[in-house]
């Protein structure tokens, strides 16, 4: 019989929910807070067992409050993961208080600050690594608009195709409509397979409701996870998009929404400020029961 990574034995385990104050919403991520001595597989293993999109696992990493950061999927590491981060602070803050923290994670260097919300509720504000954007191909945009479902016509062309980084590589995609939003039913493996050729970690997909608004989807197969219920570092990518075609200027603030089409609706902020490249998210974070 094969033993549960997730038994008495296994190191603790937090369920927390992030970018939403409703356990019921936003994001499920796990939270391995002394993950010291776990090796590779047996990080993968605890993670495919929770079968959340990302588990983070931390270990103490030199002066008092710096961590180690690794995020794992069902399927595969990942060098960084938003909703994880702020879950793992907020975690964090539960026990130890609010107040700053540092990641060290596969991208780089993310400081986390930890404080309550408007609500009460702990909120969690990353700053990702220094973000790029890059132009992406004919050949390599057409099949992912084939594998998704789309057509090249349904999409928005004031916000271009893009490949965007901020810890992480993700294609921007724009719909023209919500409708068109809404509405994805696409070929996972094939995606997974085009996703893998251009080290994409997800898809941002996008539907502009207002100049600071937005509804975001995360297609995710590469992690083994059919969608992404809200994406921190997907955001972030976004932001240094948005700043990087001048659809957004500095100082700026910008509300995400996504989770809605899954039923798990979370509320991501994305700031951006002059004179700083790198990007802020913020959200809150609430403990799962159980």
């Amino acid at each position: 019989m094969t033993t549960s990574h997730l038994d008495s034995t296994a190191p603790e385990i937090l369920r927390y929910v992030a970018f939403s104050t409703d356990p019921a919403g936003g994001n499920p991520a796990g939270v391995v807070p002394a993950a010291g001595g776990l090796d590779d597989a047996t990080q993968l293993a605890i993670a495919a067992e929770l079968g959340y999109s990302e588990t983070a696992f931390l270990t103490p990493a030199g002066p008092e409050r710096e961590y180690a950061v690794r995020y794992f999927s069902p399927l595969t590491e990942v060098p960084f993961c938003g909703h994880a981060t702020v879950a793992a602070a907020v975690a964090l803050a539960d026990r130890i208080g609010a107040g700053r923290l540092l990641f060290r994670t596969k991208a780089g260097e993310v400081p986390v600050e930890v404080a309550p919300g408007p609500g009460g509720a702990l909120e969690a504000t990353l700053t990702s690594v220094e973000p790029k954007v890059e132009e992406i191909g004919a050949a390599e945009l057409a099949e992912a608009l084939a594998a998704l479902g789309w057509a090249a016509e349904e999409l928005d062309a004031a916000l271009p195709p893009r490949i965007a980084y901020a810890g992480a590589r993700h294609l921007v995609l724009a719909a023209a409509t919500r409708e068109r939003l809404a509405d994805l039913a696409y070929d996972f493996d094939r995606l997974a397979r085009f996703m893998t050729g251009l080290d994409l970690v997800t898809l941002q997909l996008v539907w502009r409701e207002s100049a600071d608004t937005f509804h975001v989807r995360n297609p995710f197969p590469v992690g083994g996870v059919v969608e992404d219920p809200a994406t921190g570092a997907a955001a972030a990518a976004f932001g240094a998009y948005l700043r990087e075609l001048g659809l957004a200027t500095p100082p700026a603030v910008l509300t995400l929404h996504q989770g809605v089409d899954l039923g798990r609706p979370g509320r991501l902020r994305v700031e951006l400020r002059a004179g700083d490249p790198r990007v802020r998210v913020s959200g809150a974070a609430v403990r799962i029961a159980g």
